[in-house]
């Protein structure tokens, strides 16, 4: 699922530039129950970086540096610097200008959100919350704050505070399979069968011709790891539609084997989302974490088990 942003403003960058001049399979064997997936897996070609992206940065960076303008308009170009770092993969430069965009117009409210979206990542989870928190008193109807903020209360460790938020974002858009898939993801973590018998209620309300509904079928146990797999390539025209989707799937494949305690599937499937190059997807942005998640708890359960 791509993180929704406001449209870059480059009118400001073009009106004063002037001035400034395939498939492959994975056969290693693994006794988890995912084996037969992993061993069918389509592979996605990582996504190259676009080279627009890298010229428009080069432009911002021309424009921040060489031409006056306004704090605002400033503001406005540190914030949209930002966007395009983060969107190729750049998140401490990020991070950066977005820190920069907010000391010079505290009440750019989209510089927050990718802000506590960038500190949930990192696992600064309380700085996070105040982030987003900031958003939605500034702008109480700035529904992503919600998705957002819902994840870094369900990484953090607060599954029901989490779903309170993902129940606000999904009621927005209820036929939306990705923001139900995050609701059920933090009601698991209460109560699985009933966040299962929530999730097969609220599917009815997704068309059965999106793709994500395939994801809901594979947490319902409609259809196996196999089917789900053997799938998806159906109804594509291009490599980077492949990748987008398989970046998606991975991530997906990895929370179910994770939920069916198959951790070293679930690893596997968290690289492979990571290996796409899909930066802009929350898929891939949690990805990592995940990964540094079970990491932790993984060396946790050794040193319980082995205190000395």
């Amino acid at each position: 699922m791509k993180l929704l942003y406001k449209p870059l403003i480059l009118t400001i960058i073009f009106s004063i530039t002037i001035l400034t001049q395939g498939c492959v399979s994975l056969n290693k064997p693994d006794s988890n129950a995912g084996s037969v997936a992993l061993r069918q897996l389509v592979i996605a070609e990582p996504l190259a970086i676009n080279f627009k992206s890298e010229i428009a940065i080069a432009r911002l960076s021309e424009v921040i540096n060489r031409v006056k303008i306004t704090d605002e308009q400033k503001a406005q170009l540190f914030y949209d610097r930002g966007v395009l770092y983060d969107s190729v993969g750049l998140r401490s430069l990020a991070r950066l200008d977005f820190t920069h965009a907010l000391q010079l117009q505290p009440t750019l409210t989209d510089a927050y959100n990718f802000l506590g979206i960038h500190l949930t990542q990192l696992k600064e989870f309380s700085q996070a919350y105040e982030q987003f928190d900031s958003v939605l008193e500034l702008s109480p109807g700035h529904e992503y704050a919600h998705l957002n903020r819902g994840i870094a209360l369900y990484y953090g460790d607060r599954p029901q505070l989490a779903a309170q938020d993902f129940t606000s974002f999904h009621y927005k858009q209820s036929d939306d399979p990705y923001r139900l898939l995050w609701l059920y993801l933090a009601e698991f973590e209460v109560d699985p069968k009933l966040a299962k018998q929530n999730l097969r209620q609220r599917a009815e309300l997704v068309d059965d011709r999106t793709w994500a509904k395939q994801v809901i079928y594979l947490f319902l146990d409609d259809i196996s790891q196999k089917d789900f797999v053997n799938n998806l390539t159906v109804d594509l025209e291009s490599t980077k539609a492949l990748t987008d989707r398989l970046c998606e799937a991975y991530f997906y494949l990895g929370k179910y084997n994770q939920n069916q305690k198959n951790y070293g599937v679930a690893e596997n499937f968290f690289k492979l989302s990571l290996s796409t190059n899909v930066y802009e997807f929350i898929e891939h942005r949690y990805a990592r974490l995940e990964l540094d998640l079970m990491r932790i708890k993984k060396a946790v359960d050794i040193k319980q088990a082995d205190p000395s």
